[in-house]
């Protein structure tokens, strides 16, 4: 009897440990898997694929003619010099200025992407992000919208110079954008200094050129940021290492 009742306890005892080696194995691997995403993992999610943006808007609008042949980001005269292309006619060779003015002011902007990496790369590093959650369930382009929320003015001052350097540059033929800008301009206020552009209405251009550039280029980065961010968010495909998969990974449940 004592044999039997041993032989119970011993086949009882034995599969239960085994039961409880397989639940300790299942729960081992779910960990090891990911388990939950901290908001410190969400965190460095969201700044992992801000870098990527970063890198990716920079690879296309800082080659050759990126923003000259990209219709939604080309850089067009400033608003104050519409005026310009309004009287184009009275301008002597004014469409050959406008074009060479355009074409110069989008390969200055360009040049000074080129240079953009470090200076987002630094931002993004530095941003305080306290609740990594929110951003991540916030929608399409959250983490750029709150990167451009907390470091714009940051980001000009450090991209200015960056701008004013490329422009200028001898980036198209023989000439700077500085100089084409100028002969545009000068040429058109010229004009409109006359007696014939007081009855047209033209009014002397004046405009920043170093601040309309920095501004320009910049909304630019952040357009192809928030595309980049977008895409992470949609497809799993673009989700490129563990990090991106494990945070991002929490979208898809949603």
């Amino acid at each position: 009897m004592k044999k039997y009742i041993f032989s119970v306890v011993f086949v009882f005892t034995f599969f239960s440990c085994a039961e409880l080696a397989q639940v300790a194995s299942t729960v081992g691997t779910g960990l090891l898997s990911g388990g939950a995403v901290s908001n410190s993992d969400n965190v460095a999610g969201l700044k992992n694929a801000l870098n990527l943006g970063i890198e990716s808007a920079v690879a296309n609008l800082g080659k050759t003619d990126g923003f000259l042949t990209d219709a939604a980001l080309k850089i067009l005269l400033p608003p104050e010099a519409q005026s310009i292309v309004d009287n184009i006619k009275i301008i002597p060779g004014g469409q050959d200025l406008v074009n060479k003015a355009v074409k110069s002011l989008n390969a200055a902007a360009s040049d000074a992407v080129k240079s953009a990496t470090p200076i987002f790369t630094s931002a993004i590093t530095s941003m305080s992000i306290a609740d990594g959650a929110q951003i991540l369930f916030g929608g399409k382009s959250a983490a750029t919208d709150y990167l451009k929320n907390r470091t714009y003015t940051q980001l000009t001052a450090a991209f200015a110079p960056k701008v004013n350097n490329s422009l200028g540059k001898k980036l198209i033929g023989d000439t700077s954008t500085s100089q084409a800008w100028n002969s545009l301009t000068s040429a058109y206020n010229k004009v409109a200094e006359t007696a014939v552009g007081a009855v047209a209405g033209m009014k002397p251009v004046n405009v920043n050129l170093e601040q309309y550039v920095t501004q320009k280029a910049l909304d630019a980065l952040f357009v192809k940021i928030a595309d980049e961010e977008n895409s992470i968010r949609t497809n799993p495909q673009a989700r490129v290492n563990d990090l991106l998969q494990k945070v991002f990974g929490q979208l898809d449940k949603k």
